[in-house]
């Protein structure tokens, strides 16, 4: 049976729902004093605040994680599993608990529906150090975390092979309930970078746009104006991150890109220069407006105080004839102002999202960890 219905619910709030009505009072009676966190985590549209009814045609409904200690999760796990199946009531709020997993191998999700049977549902329950590790490899590790006592640094190695759409997970959703402590430890403790690897990353960004910014009329004076337009792109983008670091807001996987840089105070003056370089058809066009956003973006680092003021106004490439803003100057500016002796022997090539977007790569820690270094 399908739904029909029900008022769509941003899915944080469908998990604490599930949480506080269906979920704890469970726990409390069948496993009275454990002690546990829950949150909705992880990976899913909801955990980042962009689920809309869409959601809904797959893995989003009423989701929950549930954190123990490694001893508890031993113990514990899966009878908790077995009596939410059992206990937990049909649906939340309309929204079935039951996730019926389909028999297509190249259509592996669950979707929501009715059930007279056992819940298949989507309560999951983690062992607190080993989804650390899984979700964040060696700057999990790194952070050791117990009862809420931070007692290790993470190295910047560490910090650099974490994709920041991971980060984005473990730091976004929302925390229900934690009496162990460590879970809301550990989302603070990865707020955001040290202040000296962020330097490092924006300078790592600004030198990312200066590799290209020339390309777009130089593709454009042999008359490619198809390169000319990708190269636009590709500094758009650029662009939109390197807005999202300045604003300290880890950036997502390019689905949620442009969302997330909607909501920064920046993008309601900045869009329209970005929308303009996309939609333009002749590097004219395409030039004045990506120098607007040039402009723009450098008057914001500016204004963020990390490194003296840098004019901030379009200027030739040399003797071309071509229009930039010379991001070199931004990116050397930024690298002065690096004292960590590690960051400091690094060339400017940054975390591995800086330098790889490919999801089969970056959904891989240890295979992350191993190219981090090897690119440093």
């Amino acid at each position: 049976m399908t739904i029909s219905g029900a008022r769509f619910l941003p899915g944080i709030e469908l998990s604490r729902i599930l949480y506080v009505e269906a979920v704890e009072p469970i726990l409390r009676e069948a496993f009275p004093g454990l002690r546990h966190a829950a949150a909705r985590v992880g990976s899913g549209s909801e955990v980042l605040g962009f689920d809309t009814p869409r959601s809904a045609d797959h893995e989003w409904g009423p989701r929950l994680d549930l954190f123990l200690t490694s001893a508890d999760h031993a113990r514990h796990a899966e009878s908790i599993r077995r009596a939410l199946a059992e206990r937990l009531p049909k649906q939340v709020r309309g929204w079935p608990t039951h996730f019926q997993e389909s028999d297509d191998p190249t259509d592996p999700v669950g979707r929501m529906r009715l059930t007279d049977g056992p819940v298949n549902h989507r309560v999951s329950v983690h062992d607190t150090d080993e989804w650390r590790a899984g979700q964040l490899g060696r700057l999990g590790l790194g952070i050791l975390v117990t009862l809420g006592t931070a007692d290790a640094e993470p190295s910047v190695r560490d910090w650099l092979s974490a994709p920041q759409q991971r980060l984005a997970e473990a730091t976004g959703g929302d925390v229900f309930h934690d009496d162990l402590g460590a879970l809301t430890a550990l989302r603070r403790r990865l707020a955001w970078y040290p202040e000296q690897v962020w330097r490092y990353l924006l300078a790592c960004q600004w030198q990312r746009i200066a590799h290209e910014e020339a390309f777009v009329g130089r593709c454009a004076e042999v008359g490619d104006e198809l390169g000319s337009a990708v190269v636009a792109a590709r500094l758009v983008r650029d662009l939109m991150r390197l807005c999202l670091l300045l604003e300290r807001t880890y950036a997502p996987y390019s689905k949620w890109l442009g969302s997330a840089f909607s909501r920064l105070p920046v993008a309601e003056s900045l869009a329209p220069a970005l929308r303009g370089a996309l939609a333009a058809t002749d590097h004219p066009t395409r030039e004045a407006h990506l120098c607007d956003a040039y402009e723009t973006v450098a008057a914001l680092h500016n204004a963020s105080g990390l490194t003296p003021p840098l004019d901030p106004n379009r200027r030739p490439y040399h003797s071309r004839p071509f229009l930039v803003l010379r991001a070199d100057r931004f990116a050397r500016e930024l690298a002065r102002t690096i004292t960590h002796p590690d960051l400091r022997s690094l060339p400017l090539v940054g975390s591995v999202d800086q330098w790889s977007d490919n999801t089969e790569l970056l959904n891989q820690p240890g295979a992350v960890r191993a190219t981090t270094l090897a690119v440093g």
